[in-house]
């Protein structure tokens, strides 16, 4: 037998008894009370004796407060002057504390988008300073280019001249 072989079988045992503590973990307790009671086959439940309950009736909620089932939710603060205060007071600082939140928000957004600003500005200085270089460094490429050229045509007629000299003297 290989070794991937046993391995793979000492892992398919140990899965197989993991499986089996597992059931025996969760069905034990049932089972072990089954076993203790004993086992009935005849489908009958277990008899035991009648139950004995002196219990007190439930208590009523009249009974327990009187003046509570008179109350709304409905009326809850409507009448109270200190609490409505206390709650627009409450009111009007979360507002106040909001707008300065928004406030403080948008400063700081308002110094971002200027700060931003002034940077692209600055590179767009750059850039167009960097485009008239390019536009000089291509005048003067282009100059030069046309001086080049206009010594190449003089050259050309100069040994176009030489060459009709040279044919004329018997050159060939």
């Amino acid at each position: 037998m290989s070794s991937s072989r046993r391995a793979g079988l000492f892992l398919r045992c140990c899965l197989v008894v993991f499986a089996v503590a597992s059931a025996l973990y969760v069905s034990g307790p049932a089972l072990f009370s089954k076993f203790k009671k004993g086992f009935r086959f005849d489908g009958s439940a277990p008899s035991c004796g009648p139950c004995v309950c002196d219990c007190p009736a439930p208590l009523s909620l009249l009974t327990i407060a009187p003046g509570l089932v008179n109350l709304s939710i409905a009326d809850c603060e409507k009448n109270d002057p200190d609490l409505n205060e206390e709650m627009g007071k409450q009111f009007v600082d979360l507002l106040t504390e909001e707008l300065k939140l928004q406030e403080t928000v948008a400063e700081g957004n308002s110094r971002h988008v200027n700060l931003t600003f002034v940077e692209a500005r600055r590179i767009a200085s750059e850039y167009q300073k960097e485009a008239e270089k390019c536009n000089a460094a291509t005048e003067i490429c282009e100059e030069a280019r046309e001086r080049a050229e206009a010594l190449l045509i003089g050259e050309r007629k100069v040994t176009a001249l030489w060459e009709r000299r040279a044919r004329q003297l018997g050159w060939e």
